[in-house]
């Protein structure tokens, strides 16, 4: 693939470069400079590099780069970011190139009967997804459902897998629009050619609306939930009280046999503050809760004392909240405009974003940090579309537009796929992204 030197390029002035790069061999070109049109833009680098590799490699096969100078990404030509940031065009120029963030694979959906409005992708194993027909289902794959968890009565919100202790399954939480979180167990090993049905082992009441939203302690012993009541409670998990008793169980016939017993649990504490619903929830600390709420606030809570002890104010409801990045110390939220606000709450006295990425069109309904990266996250929209950040530039890596409607969550999996879940019915899995 020969790069294309047309009259403009012959027109441009030349810039000194060595491409550098961590990738291993094949894919590391030669350090030796060479003069370049300084007009290329990120897809002509990414073709020159390509050539390079090809000029030593000839069965190699061309993939995208991206293109990092000074560490930052290149999203406009040479020129224009060479102006843009003050660098001079006289001295050699060191330009790394990394594979590009982008998926060179999408599966085919997976169809639900009705919105898909939660998942979590933090188990490599499988997907968990919520859905606005009351129930939760577990893939392990596009188009194949192994277990469907039966028993709300309206629409699941969110679902949460908690990290389970080994060979004792799989343990899910969900929360509902009924009022109610369920807490559920399944065996991934199980050998099935359809979906298991599963009935919760745990009901959790105590909200007095929709449960919006929930997170789980990473020791997995406790969750909390965040409702449209304003509060929100934290729940043990096991099925045991602090004292070595069943919490209170209810027995119900199925076909007129009895079946298993259900254990109803109360909330252990609730966290007051919010004064709109607490939309999104973070638990990455043992000691400290991160919520989101349509009052547009982002509040840190400290669980033993039960009080918010930093607020963050945006002045847009707030609908999405995760916690990643540097030292996973970096908050993420979106909400009712097209902008995904980044904080670091390590500065404070103020209130201003770190980072500011608005290139959706329509509230962000999700945003998910990537658990190997500092610079990586997602985030979904109203806009129908699921876009792929690096901090290192305003402009997105990717726009994946698997959806026909809203998309009303979005998730990392297995390290290298992008889920999605929407009001078209669909779960979409965009896999293949190489993340460094």
């Amino acid at each position: 693939m020969d790069i294309d030197t047309n009259a403009e390029e012959e027109n441009s002035r030349r810039v000194q470069v060595r491409f550098i790069t961590k990738l291993k061999p094949p894919l590391k070109v030669a350090p030796t400079s060479i003069a370049i049109p300084s007009n290329l833009t990120r897809l002509g680098l990414s073709s020159l590099v390509n050539n390079l590799i090809q000029a030593t490699t000839p069965d190699w096969n061309p993939q995208p780069f991206d293109f990092l100078i000074d560490g930052e990404l290149v999203r406009m030509s040479l020129d224009n970011f060479l102006l843009a940031k003050a660098i001079s065009a006289e001295k050699i120029l060191e330009i790394e190139y990394i594979k590009a963030v982008a998926p060179t694979k999408h599966e085919e959906p997976s169809f639900h009967d009705d919105w898909v409005s939660a998942l979590d992708g933090s188990d490599p194993r499988f997907i968990v997804t919520g859905c606005y027909d009351g129930l939760a289902r577990v893939w392990k794959a596009a188009g194949v459902c192994t277990h469907v968890l039966e028993g709300h009565s309206d629409g699941v919100t969110s679902v949460r897998v908690i990290e389970s202790k080994g060979g004792e399954g799989v343990t899910v939480a969900t929360a509902s629009k009924d009022r109610t979180l369920r807490l559920w167990k399944f065996d991934t090993e199980e050998s099935v050619n359809y979906p298991t049905k599963i009935r919760a082992f745990k009901i959790l009441r105590g909200h007095g609306g929709s449960v919006q939203s929930v997170a789980a302690k990473k020791s997995g012993d406790m969750v909390c939930s965040g409702s449209w009541d304003c509060t929100i409670n934290l729940w043990r998990t096991n099925e045991l009280d602090n004292d070595g008793d069943l919490v209170s169980v209810k027995k119900r016939k199925v076909n007129g046999q009895a079946d298993e017993s259900q254990l109803e649990g109360e909330a252990v504490s609730t966290l007051v503050g919010h004064t709109q619903s607490v939309s999104s929830l973070a638990w990455p600390e043992h000691k400290t809760i991160y919520s989101a709420s349509w009052d547009h606030s982002v509040r840190l809570w400290d669980v033993e004392t039960g009080k918010d002890t930093s607020d963050i104010f945006c002045g847009k409801v707030l609908r999405c909240l995760d916690v990643g990045g540097e030292s996973s110390a970096l908050i993420a939220a979106g909400g009712s405009d097209p902008v995904l606000r980044i904080w670091d709450p390590r500065k404070p006295g103020t209130s201003a974003p770190v980072f500011q990425f608005s290139s959706h069109t329509s509230w962000v309904s999700a945003c998910k940090w990537h658990n190997k990266s500092w610079f990586h996250l997602v985030s979904a929209s109203y806009d129908g579309k699921v876009m792929l950040w690096d901090l290192r530039t305003a402009w997105p890596l990717a726009v994946i537009e698997s959806h026909e409607d809203k998309v009303l969550c979005a998730d990392w999996w297995k390290g290298d796929s992008v889920i999605s879940g929407g009001a078209d019915s669909k779960l979409c899995i965009s896999s293949g992204i190489y993340v460094p």
